[in-house]
């Protein structure tokens, strides 16, 4: 099935405060229809900080400023709380990183599914039970009875986080995010649910965000790849070109510490030190102290994120040609 793309959201120059410290800064970037985008980084990238910001569900106490911010041509930055809730779970969905802490543990599963569709349609139990069956058919659980029944200590880490997957679609929304939807899943399941993302992309024309520490899952299933690094964008362009032609130090790092096949274990690179937390970034570009590459300006001036030649990225190096 084709479907004529269009944007779904535009987020353009968005930054995210909690007094004076910052968060995300000068983020812009689109999500087409059915179109995978991938957000890659560590841990304190600011990744899921993203997603909370896409979904409204940032700190209360947070600061949200943005030249532009929108779903479907609407101004996500005048919603009300009343809004939030009619979107999410709605024509906005989203799976988190831990189904276990994602789920009620005092209710049923089944309960939990036909919850969402009471609140967001109008119809019966009866009818409610027939879609929720559906929908876990559709991400691939057939012994639907018993898990209905189940309560969610007694189902697979797999088995929960496609019950989340299916509960995030039953009202079909029109972008997904995942965060981090393999997270303490054994390799098989990883690439189970993977599977699953693609087909959902595929049958649904949904788009999606696949949030991500792992640059190895993207390789076969992101459209396009933002990498993130300490709050900000620091390269974008198409899965093959980031992953092909990597432009930031950042980048090329994370694509290094991908394990192969035929390399020896002691090839095996890793990034030195770890992303400094947002109140000691300083002045200057936040990887100079990690990069080998690091020079006098890189110390002073915070790159901006331009096209300087095959895509954009955020490098004082790429931008003068000695990375």
């Amino acid at each position: 099935m084709q479907f004529e793309k269009k944007s779904l959201v535009v987020v353009q120059n968005a930054s995210l405060s909690i007094g004076n410290l910052s968060i995300l800064k000068g983020l812009s970037f689109t999500i087409e229809q059915q179109e995978l985008v991938a957000i890659v980084g560590e841990s304190g990238s600011g990744k899921s900080m993203t997603a909370l910001m896409l979904m409204g569900l940032q700190p209360k106490k947070a600061t949200l400023e943005a030249e532009l911010l929108t779903f479907e041509s609407r101004d996500l930055t005048t919603l009300t709380p009343s809004d939030w809730q009619k979107r999410r779970g709605n024509t906005l969905g989203m799976v988190f990183q831990e189904p276990q802490s994602s789920l009620n543990p005092t209710q049923r599963c089944g309960k939990q599914l036909l919850e969402v569709l009471k609140i967001h349609r109008n119809i019966s139990s009866k009818e409610g039970a027939v879609q929720v069956t559906k929908a876990l058919e559709e991400v691939q659980l057939h012994d639907t009875k018993r898990i209905l029944k189940s309560y969610p200590h007694e189902l697979s880490g797999g088995q929960k986080q496609r019950i989340m997957i299916a509960m995030a679609l039953l009202c079909k929304p029109k972008l997904l995010i995942a965060d981090e939807p393999t997270t303490a899943l054994d390799v098989t399941v990883q690439a189970q649910i993977f599977d699953l993302l693609n087909e959902i992309q595929r049958d649904f024309g949904a788009a999606i965000v696949l949030i991500t520490h792992d640059m190895g899952a993207i390789s076969e299933m992101a459209d396009r790849v933002a990498v993130m690094y300490a709050g900000r964008v620091i390269e974008e362009a198409s899965a093959d070109q980031v992953l092909d032609s990597p432009q930031h130090p950042y980048a090329r790092g994370l694509i290094d510490c991908i394990p192969a096949l035929g390399k020896q274990e002691t090839e095996l690179r890793e990034i030195p030190g770890v992303v400094p937390p947002l109140h000691m970034l300083g002045q200057g570009c936040a990887f100079k102290a990690r990069c080998a590459h690091a020079r006098p300006r890189c110390g002073v001036e915070k790159p901006l994120l331009h096209n300087h030649g095959a895509h954009p990225v955020a490098c004082h190096g790429a931008e003068e040609g000695w990375v």
